[in-house]
C-alpha cells in the first residue's frame, strides 16, 4: 500500500511518501515561507526524487485540523485537487494524533502541544499499548491550564512536543505536578511520515473519504469569525 501525505497544519509543511512498511521519501521545511509558496514545489520535488507515479498510490493521507486556518486551507485544496485529479480517495488524519505519533513506542504519555493563542492549546494526552496509539485525552482545543491539570491527574511522566511546548514551557515548569520532558528538535513538529504512517492504518479500518467530501476540521471558529460574533453580540446590547 503507498500513501502520499501532507501535512501543513503548523509553521511546518512535511510531504511524505510511505509504502507498506518502507519511508520512501520525505521532504520538511520550517523556515519562513507561506504553505502556498512550498507545498507544491516540495511535492514535486520528492516525486521526481523517488521517481514516483501519483498514480500509483493508493490514497492521500492529509492533515485534516485542528491547527492553523491557512495552512490547513492550503493543505486540504493540495490533497483535494490531488484526489479529484487521479481519483483517489483522501484519509483525513487528525494533526494532534499524528503529531503524538512521532513519539511511536515510548512507555511515557505523549502530550503534543500546538499554540492556538490567547492561552489556548490544540492538544491531547497519548499513550502507546499493545503497538497501538491510544487517546487518553482526544485533541481538543483547551486552555494550558485544563491540560497541565489533566496530565497532573494522570500521575504519569509526560513527554511534551508541537509549537506550543516552547510557548508554555513556563507555565509548565511551574504548574506541572509530574516528570515530564520535551521531544528533541527532529521528533518535536508535524511530519509527513507519521501522517503517512497513521493515513496508512485509517485507511485500512475503512476510514477514507471522496476528495470532494474532504473539508479540514477547525475544532474552534477563526478570529475573524469570533470577532464577528463579539461584534454581533455588542449590537445587540
Amino acid at each position: 500500500m503507498k500513501i502520499l501525505a501532507i501535512d501543513s497544519s503548523g509553521l511546518v509543511a512535511s510531504v511524505a511518501v510511505t509504502e507498506d512498511d518502507n519511508l520512501l521519501g520525505e521532504y520538511t521545511m520550517n523556515y519562513k515561507k507561506t504553505h502556498s509558496q512550498t507545498l507544491l514545489p516540495m511535492l514535486e520535488e520528492l516525486a521526481g526524487m523517488i521517481e514516483l507515479d501519483l498514480n500509483s498510490i493508493d490514497a492521500i493521507a492529509v492533515s485534516g485540523g485542528p491547527g492553523s486556518f491557512t495552512g490547513l486551507r492550503i493543505g486540504s485544496a493540495t490533497a483535494k485537487g490531488l484526489g479529484l485529479a487521479l481519483n483517489k480517495k483522501i484519509v483525513n488524519v487528525p494533526t494532534v494524533d499524528a503529531l503524538a505519533m512521532n513519539l511511536w513506542g515510548t512507555d511515557k504519555l505523549v502530550c503534543p502541544l500546538m499554540d492556538a493563542r490567547r492561552q489556548q492549546a490544540y492538544t491531547g494526552v497519548y499513550e502507546f499499548a499493545d503497538g497501538k496509539l491510544s487517546a487518553l485525552v482526544p485533541q481538543c482545543a483547551v486552555g494550558i491550564e485544563e491540560i497541565i491539570a489533566k496530565i497532573n491527574g494522570f500521575r504519569r511522566e509526560v513527554i511534551f512536543l508541537g509549537d506550543g511546548a516552547e510557548v508554555f514551557a513556563e507555565y509548565i515548569a511551574e504548574n506541572c505536578s509530574v516528570p515530564y520532558s520535551f521531544a528533541p528538535a527532529h521528533m518535536n513538529k508535524q511530519r509527513g511520515a507519521s501522517v503517512a504512517v497513521l493515513g496508512g492504518i485509517l485507511y485500512r479500518e475503512g476510514k477514507a473519504e471522496d476528495a470532494a467530501q474532504h473539508k479540514p476540521e477547525y475544532l474552534r471558529l477563526s478570529q475573524a469569525e469570533r470577532e464577528r460574533q463579539e461584534h454581533a453580540r455588542d449590537f445587540t446590547i
